[in-house]
């Protein structure tokens, strides 16, 4: 391992700010960097930070993101770390320095030129993004996740798209106030339980011409033979039938031919018009990383990388949570650890000790995933999950109370990773006290 360098301090830089990536530079700033033992950079593109699990709740309008998302400046500030917008579009391993774009504001004003960044240490934490399989109008015509502007998007177009139909005198077309959901995943599902409730509420609001159970209507469309196919058969059953007491139309074995302006076409040939359709099926890694420097990926553009979370072709780089190929030996085979927010939380703790150790000059331990399981909020109406997982075979599933307590517990510890337990208590107890006097539906 290599780590001298003509800097007084090392250079840690964190290409990317999602769950581990922001987690990671918090506790290193709060840690190397609060003791000047490290400078540390973290590079990202957005100027605030929004858990990406909660994105299904932003969509729908039960969450506020305001109260929710936190701004990357603030944070490197209060955490003594560095924030600097922009994204990665190069890598030269030889001078050990990323490459960074020219960032350009939203009325195509240059905000900050192209840069270079040198390291001793990158991190790359650059996440997910879904993957369409080239489907045709996938890009022109339907909406994806995978950003809280694309989370506000759509919320904005199903809150027009009500109060259109409220205003108009002629009959609604066919595709109108019709949702087609693809991809039947956890965010596929929750999106469509958060959204039975919260259109409900936005009509209660004054578009009295708008009936909900009549007029809107929401599809489930899964290739797989069931819902939630990383969940227990019983599960995704138990699932699939509270969605059908809430009015969700579900199509399991339904591959999607071709997605089109007023709705999608299966490949039996079915059509089923929609006035908004969300892409949820599918991830891969962004895809400038493939070849990237000649680094390894895989066939979804994931860098792969050692059990120290190495990559393997360079010892002074790592990568964590979705854009990483991690193996995770399981019953005599390998299998990849999961894209979920809990692996990226355990990988940003485990990488945090590790650098510490490669500041000392001691030898890497190796990361081992433990599956804690899968949860799956359906809003008010129910929370399914298995817990434990892979650590007592994944028998122990839950439902109702107890399930959603844990799936709350799970956002708490990412809020306690970055601002500690003070703050994370004051913010949910004022959170609690403007619930009771705003809507509970954001109605723009």
């Amino acid at each position: 391992m290599n780590t001298a360098t003509d800097h007084p301090r090392h250079r840690i830089v964190i290409v990317g700010g999602g769950a581990g990536g922001l987690e990671l530079a918090t506790r290193l700033g709060n840690t190397l960097g609060r003791r000047r033992q490290a400078e540390i950079t973290l590079i990202e593109k957005k100027r605030t930070h929004v858990w990406k699990p909660k994105l299904h709740e932003i969509a729908a309008g039960s969450m506020d993101m305001s109260a929710h998302e936190v701004g990357y400046l603030a944070q490197s500030h209060w955490h003594h770390f560095r924030y600097r917008v922009g994204e990665m579009v190069g890598l030269d391993r030889e001078r050990r320095e990323v490459l960074v774009a020219a960032h350009v504001d939203d009325e195509g004003l240059l905000v900050t030129p192209q840069r270079t960044f040198g390291y001793d240490t990158l991190v790359m934490a650059v996440g997910s993004q879904s993957n369409d399989f080239g489907t045709p109008g996938v890009r022109e015509y339907a909406m994806r996740l995978e950003s809280s502007v694309d989370a506000l998007r759509f919320h904005s177009r199903m809150v027009n798209a009500c109060i259109r139909a409220h205003a108009q005198t002629v009959p609604l077309r066919p595709e109108q106030l019709q949702v087609v959901i693809i991809g039947a995943g956890a965010t596929g599902v929750e999106l469509a339980a958060e959204l039975h409730r919260t259109t409900r509420e936005v009509v209660a609001f004054g578009l009295d011409r708008v009936d909900p159970n009549k007029d809107i209507r929401v599809t489930v469309v899964e290739a797989a033979p069931r819902v939630l196919p990383a969940l227990p058969a019983r599960l995704s059953q138990a699932t699939e039938n509270l969605l059908g007491k809430l009015g969700v139309e579900v199509r399991t074995n339904a591959r999607v031919a071709e997605v089109l302006p007023d709705g999608v076409r299966l490949a039996d040939g079915q059509f089923l018009p929609a006035e908004l359709v969300v892409w949820a099926a599918g991830v891969k890694a962004p895809d400038f990383l493939k070849d990237m420097a000649g680094l390894e990926t895989n066939r979804v553009n994931q860098l792969v990388v050692r059990p120290t979370l190495q990559v393997s072709r360079d010892d002074d780089i790592f990568a964590i949570g979705d854009c990483a190929a991690c193996a995770w030996p399981q019953a005599g085979e390998e299998i990849l650890v999961p894209p979920r927010a809990q692996a990226a939380h355990q990988q940003a703790t485990h990488l945090m000790r590790q650098i510490k150790r490669r500041l000392a000059g001691k030898p890497l331990e190796d990361y081992r995933y433990r599956d804690f399981g899968s949860l799956v909020s359906l809003g008010e109406f129910s929370t399914v999950g298995n817990m434990m997982g892979g650590l007592i075979g994944g028998n122990l599933m839950i439902e109702g109370l107890f399930a959603r307590l844990m799936y709350l517990s799970l956002y708490k510890m990412h809020e306690l990773a970055l601002h500690g337990f003070p703050k994370v208590a004051l913010d949910t107890l004022a959170r609690l006290i403007v619930r009771r006097t705003e809507p509970h539906v954001k109605l723009h």
